[in-house]
């Protein structure tokens, strides 16, 4: 007769939570019904429930257990903890138990062909990682475990681990009763992860709740350091939509610094052990393009079976070079989110610069006074309102995290459990740091600012802020279409929630400054740059890369590439780039290949770049980098737009050379642009018609050059004016001229944002598309609808 004790994972399926917990359910799940899809799941078995029950009738420790539990309070957490912890671990297994626990361990060591298989055991608690709550992180796991003694005291300590202070404190808030919860444990065989690599992979964004991306996390060793946050590791994001129809769509590679890892040590006492990685490692990604795909895809596979977003911990075996998915339980926190309120932080002062930048989690702003929390014996010292300080949290510190105004981090990624606790519980958090337990003291006024996009910053002083929200359920659409203007392409993963029709106008000069920062013809002339210094800034950033110029077409792809997926299937219009050529100086290795020109402003800028013998080589890395967005990535919603097209002929030219680097007018519905913000481009409109596909009307330039001002100066700013009435008889002009040859027409210029009188002019014209910097997107849809109500009808509302 099977013993009540042990199920194997081929036992077991998600129905099985009662007997078995979260974990060992969705380990079995996957084990039985997606290893025929693919999917590589480690073998293993849980020893049960009724296993963890029948201790505590045998050991005789279940009445004292439910007493102490009883006279737990907030306060008395830790004390309460320990007693019931040193209960357990000072009891005996019944000899039934251990003979169970003993067969299954000689099984499973068998199926590997070892005498002692090394192990991992986890907890599994029986009202773990449902689909609202997470208990990530709440009970523990011990890895690199060999040999029955090792085994039944790892066992002893998961059963122990659901007496944890977080545990307790965690079911108090979730209101789940302490007697209704028991506790299960995986036996797993070890994917031997401390010889490659290892890490987690969200089939959501976590920070915006984007449901078109996976995110994985990826760093070297065993997976530990990852979800606890001790290391900074790799960062990667796949576009879902394409990934199964024969594209290669990851978005995104950022490089974490991986400064250690952890390892299997020869110590039975302590199994693993701390390692720094060399330095020559932590330069280059931890996992290749084709693994980052394969994890991705089962990823897909995952979600598509639980028909809900996941959190999934993965794992890669350096003996045998193979993949394998070691947990995955529901994500609790993106898709729980209400997509119908925006919520928006906004500074109402000067911010001056930050002291300290890392990872943001969340899109909040909190301030207080620092508490530094540089060892646990402090943590009593907390008080509420305060940001907590720290190298990083452990999940014993989850009671203090909740009073928190925000929390500051050393080190960690986006996914270590800082990050994970700090989103469940809505308080801003910036992780990875590295400085800020040396450069905050406690006691210092701070402000933590996760609203300024991917980059979070830590201010020296409490600053003013306002939360903004807005119910968007009821939210009409104007017939008017109403796109965005966004140059951050980690940012555009939020963007992508308020209500609009696509991006009117992306910016690369924001992808090239940020990620990129060297400028393009030092990377294809980089044995004759004379600056030293530019080039070991540029052998660091290429680290990865062996030839250099394909740094800068991956780098652009890959940003072009992450606002075209998060916005997708809506158009995204990629404006080429436009630096002036004091900005193009500006970048790494720049000066060696810029002039210095008295105006830039009106100087070597936009389409005469792109033909120029002086540049044309740089061009086409831009060109490549969107061929590889669309045709490898699969973004086939995305446009082009030329700026500064000065005339009919550099227009043809430009177009040609798009051509000749895959990039042709009308295939797979390629639509190129031109920027109107030159009065040749009105003059010449109907030209212009003639080989276009649209226009999008810059008002900044327009209005620069309708009225002879130089935007940059001070002196004559008074003049500077969109609303002065030739620059809106030249709009007026272009847009009557489009519409006679059937071309779209938008603006993208800053104006309609700033006024909404303009808009409302532009709405007066028929103007096809307004595109506006997103914290105004609803203030002027809300003015462009109560002008369409005069004579036009608007849309049903949709995303």
């Amino acid at each position: 007769m099977p013993s009540k004790n042990i199920l194997w994972f081929n036992q077991t399926t998600i129905k099985d939570i009662p007997k078995v917990g979260g974990k060992n359910a969705s380990l079995g799940e996957m084990y039985q019904k997606l290893t025929a899809q693919g999917v590589r799941v480690p073998s293993g078995f849980a020893v049960t429930a009724f296993a963890y029950n029948d201790f505590l009738r045998y050991s005789k420790i279940k009445k004292d257990v439910f007493a102490i539990l009883k006279k737990t309070t907030k306060d008395n957490l830790s004390e309460s903890s320990k007693a019931i912890k040193r209960l357990i671990l000072k009891s005996e297994f019944s000899d039934k138990l251990k003979d169970d626990i003993s067969l299954a361990y000689k099984k499973l060591s068998a199926q590997y062909k070892m005498a002692r298989a090394d192990v991992a055991v986890r907890s599994s608690a029986t009202a773990e990682d449902l689909p609202t709550a997470s208990f990530a992180g709440q009970q523990e796991s011990y890895l690199n475990i060999s040999g029955d003694q090792q085994l039944f005291l790892a066992i002893k300590k998961c059963f122990a681990s659901l007496f944890s202070d977080r545990a307790i404190s965690y079911r108090i808030d979730q209101k789940f009763k302490h007697e209704k919860v028991a506790i299960s444990v995986a036996v797993q065989k070890m994917v031997r992860s401390d010889l490659a690599t290892s890490g987690v992979m969200f089939t959501i964004d976590t920070e915006s709740g984007n449901s078109n991306v996976i995110l994985i996390n990826a760093a070297y060793g065993l997976g530990e350091y990852v979800v606890k946050g001790k290391v900074n590791p790799d960062e990667y994001y796949v576009f879902k939509e394409t990934l199964n129809k024969g594209f290669k769509p990851i978005t995104s590679r950022q490089i974490g610094d991986k400064a250690s890892k952890l390892v299997y040590s020869h110590n039975p006492q302590f199994p693993t052990k701390d390692q720094k990685v060399e330095p020559s490692l932590r330069l280059k990604y931890a996992l290749s393009d084709k693994e980052i795909l394969i994890l991705a895809k089962w990823g897909v596979i995952i979600e598509k079976h639980y028909k809900r977003p996941m959190d999934i911990e993965w794992a890669k075996d350096g003996q045998s070079g193979k993949l394998f998915i070691v947990q995955a339980r529901p994500e609790t926190v993106g898709s729980q989110k209400n997509l119908n309120v925006l919520e928006e932080y906004h500074f109402l002062e000067k911010t001056g610069e930050p002291i300290l930048s890392g990872d943001s989690v969340g899109v909040k702003i909190g301030a207080g006074l620092a508490r530094v929390i540089k060892s646990p014996s402090q943590l009593n010292h907390f008080k509420e309102g305060e940001v907590l300080v720290a190298d990083m949290t452990d999940p014993d510190w989850e009671p203090i995290m909740k009073k928190a105004s925000a929390i500051v981090t050393n080190a960690g990624g986006r996914t270590c459990h800082a990050a994970i606790v700090s989103r469940e519980l809505g308080v801003p958090c910036v992780v990875g740091t590295h400085g800020a337990t040396r450069k905050i003291k406690t006691g210092q006024a701070i402000t933590v600012s996760c609203s300024e996009g991917e980059v979070g910053k830590v201010y020296n002083k409490n600053i003013k802020f306002e939360i903004k929200r807005t119910n968007l359920k009821n939210l009409s659409r104007p017939k008017t279409k109403i796109m965005m203007n966004v140059g951050n392409p980690y940012a555009a993963l939020s963007f992508s929630f308020i209500p609009s029709d696509g991006v009117g106008l992306a910016r690369e000069e924001f992808i090239i400054s940020n990620y990129i920062k060297v400028h393009p013809l030092a990377l294809l002339n980089f044995s004759k740059l004379k600056d030293e210094k530019a080039k070991k800034a540029i052998e660091a950033l290429t680290a990865n890369h062996k030839n250099k110029p394909q740094f800068f077409v991956d780098k652009l792809a890959e940003g072009v590439g992450m606002i075209a997926a998060a916005f997708y299937p809506k158009p995204v219009i990629i404006r080429l780039s436009d630096f002036k050529s004091n900005e193009y100086a500006n970048l790494i290795g720049g000066a060696q290949f810029e002039p210095i020109e008295p105006n830039p402003m009106i100087g070597w800028r936009g389409a005469s770049r792109y033909y120029s013998d002086k540049y044309k080589k740089a061009f086409i890395l831009e060109c490549q980098a969107l061929k590889k967005a669309r045709e490898e990535f699969g973004l086939k919603n995305i446009k082009i737009m030329i700026p500064f097209c000065r005339t009919v002929a550099e227009g043809k030219q430009v177009i040609g050379i798009l051509k000749d680097h895959g990039l042709k007018q009308g295939q797979d519905g390629l639509e190129i642009y031109v920027m109107c913000e030159i009065p040749s481009n009105v003059i010449l409109a109907d030209e212009f018609c003639k080989i276009f596909d649209g226009f999008s009307i810059g008002s900044n330039d327009l209005t620069q050059l309708a009225l002879g001002v130089d935007r940059d100066s001070e002196l004559v700013s008074h003049v500077y004016d969109e609303n002065n009435e030739a620059v809106k008889k030249l709009i007026a002009q272009v847009i009557v001229v489009a519409k006679n040859h059937k071309r779209k027409i938008g603006i993208c210029g800053q104006a309609p944002s700033d006024f909404p009188d303009f808009a409302r002019f532009l709405v007066r014209q028929k103007i096809d598309s307004i595109s506006l910097v997103p914290d105004t997107v609803i203030k002027t849809t809300l003015a462009i609808l109560s002008e369409e109500k005069r004579g036009r009808k608007p849309r049903k509302n949709r995303k």
